[in-house]
C-alpha cells in the first residue's frame, strides 16, 4: 500500500535535518508515542528507533500483547545544505509487516517540508490488504507526532 504524507516546520532545512538526526529529539518522539520501552540511536547520519507498544485488541490474539516496531533512516551524506534525503525502513518484530520509503527535507511551506513516501506491506495471504489499510493510519499518526514534537523542539 502506498503511503504519502508531509509535515512542515517553521525553520530552515539545516535546522530540521540537525533535529531529525539528534538522539535527544528521537527519544522525545519515542516518549510522545506512549511506547512501553524504546531505544534511539544515531550513528553518523543513520537514525534508528525501536519502540514497544501494546498490541491493538483487534490483532493481539494473533501477535501477542506487544508489538515492537523498528525504524531506520539512512540519510544522505550532506549534499546541499538546504536539501536532504533518506531511505527509511520499518519492520515489526516477528510479524510480516514492513515498510520501505523515502524521506526528503527541502525548503517550502512554513520554512521546511519533510515529505514521506513509502510502500507498506503486510505479507499475510487474503488478509494483508485489509491489515495494511488498518496499519497505514498508525504510520501516518507516528509521522504527525514528529511534527508535534519538532514544533516544540524548534521553539526552544
Amino acid at each position: 500500500m502506498d503511503i504519502s504524507t508531509r509535515i512542515e516546520f517553521a525553520a530552515q532545512p539545516a535546522a530540521v535535518f540537525a533535529m531529525m538526526t539528534d538522539q535527544q529529539y528521537l527519544e522525545e518522539v519515542c516518549r510522545a508515542t506512549d511506547s512501553r520501552s524504546y531505544t534511539a540511536t544515531v550513528e553518523g547520519t543513520t537514525t534508528t528507533t525501536t519502540r514497544t507498544f501494546p498490541a491493538p485488541a483487534a490483532v493481539a490474539r494473533f501477535t501477542g500483547p506487544d508489538l515492537t516496531v523498528s525504524e531506520q533512516t539512512a540519510w544522505d551524506g550532506g549534499g546541499a545544505e538546504d536539501r536532504h534525503t533518506g531511505e527509511l525502513t520499518m519492520s515489526v518484530q516477528g510479524q510480516p509487516v514492513s515498510m520501505k520509503g523515502h524521506v526528503a527535507i527541502a525548503p517550502g511551506g512554513r520554512g521546511t517540508v519533510v515529505q514521506l513516501s513509502g510502500d507498506l506491506k503486510v505479507a499475510i495471504p487474503l488478509l494483508g490488504k485489509k491489515i495494511e489499510q488498518q496499519t497505514a493510519p498508525v504510520v501516518l499518526e507516528g509521522f504527525q507526532t514528529q511534527q508535534e514534537v519538532g514544533d516544540r523542539w524548534l521553539a526552544r
